[in-house]
C-alpha cells in the first residue's frame, strides 16, 4: 500500500511541476510578432 501512495505522490509532484512551468511560460514569456509570406507555385493549385 505504501508503494502505491509513494507512486501517486511522485506522479502528482511531476504533474504539478509541469503545470507550474506551463503557467510560468504563459505569464513570463512574451512572443515577438513577425510577418512572413510564403510563395505557392501555381502547380500546387492544379491538382
Amino acid at each position: 500500500m505504501l508503494a502505491i501512495v509513494r507512486l501517486f505522490v511522485f506522479v502528482a509532484v511531476v504533474a504539478l511541476v509541469g503545470f507550474g512551468s506551463m503557467i510560468a511560460l504563459v505569464h513570463l514569456v512574451e512572443p515577438e510578432q513577425r510577418d512572413y509570406s510564403v510563395s505557392v507555385p501555381p502547380s500546387a493549385f492544379n491538382r
